[in-house]
């Protein structure tokens, strides 16, 4: 890469391709927001966090493969 180039985030896209790696955490989430869907009350900030979590953690090991 050159000085003038910008570097490229590749994040967005490893998550992209990392959650169907999380069924059980995706699954839970969206049946969080179907439950709530017209609702006013609630919301599914946990099943969010654990969806997230199992999503970084493949991002994680795809992003450090390369370095020491």
């Amino acid at each position: 890469m050159s000085d003038d180039e910008e570097p490229v985030d590749v994040r967005p896209q490893l998550q992209e391709e990392c959650k169907p790696k999380c069924p059980m955490q995706s699954a839970n989430y969206d049946a969080c927001k179907e439950r709530i869907k017209g609702n006013s009350e609630g919301d599914c900030e946990a099943w969010f966090f654990d969806l997230m979590q199992c999503v970084d953690n493949c991002v994680s090991h795809k992003i450090f493969h390369g370095t020491k």
